[in-house]
């Protein structure tokens, strides 16, 4: 990838690490505040849609019209929030936050399999397979501790949510991130299907909702508005211009700072097999991304649809 190609999307790629390897410790004050998994998600994706409209409207950007448009936000919303949103949080009331961060950094190689069938071009080569084996025995190292060290449900609701994101990504790149509209409009028509899919969820699978104390609240509100909001601005334009593949490698950044956080801020432990496991994930990322082409080649119109665009505004 040549130099002023990656510096179009390297800011918004890392700026994305660190709200999103904060979003694990922000999850876990909500859910040790007693506040329902499927709550957790239906305030992230409410406050995430209500700030990403404002900006919306601010940049008098228009809303998506096209049904079809509203259709693939309808299965996006579903696969990289409303479902994955609360498996995380229920896994986080069973792990660490440390331990779901170090979980999240398969997503690149769960990116690849639903990559490999959904994205032109991609191909399975032996050192992405190779990548996928040592992602895959990075998993169970983490695991490998059995009920003692790990809840397995928990964990399990975890390894999910990187399915469900792997599976997110791939059908944004196919079907979403080069629509006509944009960042900030699909993303807001994106996180209000969520929240209208979690509205309908919540009270039957949460009960009522309630609302915690401050620390909780203000947590809610910051995972929302800024990690659920502002870094879906973000999000889609590394997909657009660096493709959904490099896009999620963001989670090789995202454990160090959810481990940093969960350390420092929540007093959690490290465990060598979380760390070990950690670093199997990270060196199978590696591999699959270096056995193959790691970004996806689109037309000049469709690569640069947010600062290249005549009449838009720079996203983000």
């Amino acid at each position: 990838m040549e130099r002023h190609e990656q510096a179009r999307w390297l800011p918004a790629f890392l700026a994305l690490s660190l709200i999103w390897g904060s979003s694990f410790a922000l999850i876990k004050v909500a859910v040790d505040a007693d506040v329902a998994p499927v709550w957790v998600a239906l305030w992230r994706c409410l406050f995430g849609a209500l700030a990403l409209a404002a900006i919306t409207v601010a940049r008098r950007e228009a809303f998506p019209r096209s049904p079809a448009a509203w259709g693939h936000a309808l299965v996006v919303a579903l696969l990289l929030n409303s479902v994955p949103f609360a498996l995380l949080a229920y896994g986080e009331t069973r792990v660490s936050s440390v331990l779901a961060g170090m979980v999240n950094a398969a997503t690149p190689l769960s990116t690849l399999l639903f990559a490999l069938a959904l994205v032109p071009g991609e191909r399975l080569t032996p050192g992405r397979l190779a990548g996928l084996a040592a992602g895959f025995c990075g998993v169970l190292v983490m695991l490998g501790g059995g009920v003692g060290d790990v809840a397995l449900g928990g964990a399990a609701a975890c390894l999910g949510s990187t399915l469900c994101y792997g599976a997110g990504f791939a059908y944004t790149r196919r079907f979403f991130a080069d629509l006509p509209d944009s960042a900030a409009a699909l993303s807001t028509a994106q996180l209000s299907c969520a929240t209208a899919q979690l509205t309908l969820a919540a009270p039957l699978l949460g009960g009522a909702p309630g609302w915690p104390g401050w620390r909780a609240a203000a947590a809610l509100v910051t995972l929302g508005a800024l990690g659920t909001g502002v870094a879906y601005i973000l999000n889609l334009r590394v997909i657009r211009e660096a493709g959904p593949t490099v896009a999620s490698t963001v989670t090789y950044l995202t454990p160090l700072w959810s481990t940093l956080l969960g350390v420092a801020l929540l007093s959690e432990p490290l465990g060598w097999r979380t760390a070990a496991g950690a670093l199997l994930v990270l060196a199978g990322v590696s591999l699959a991304r270096t056995g193959g082409a790691a970004r996806e080649k689109v037309g000049h119109a469709r690569d640069q649809p947010l600062a290249g665009r005549p009449g838009s505004r720079p996203e983000a």
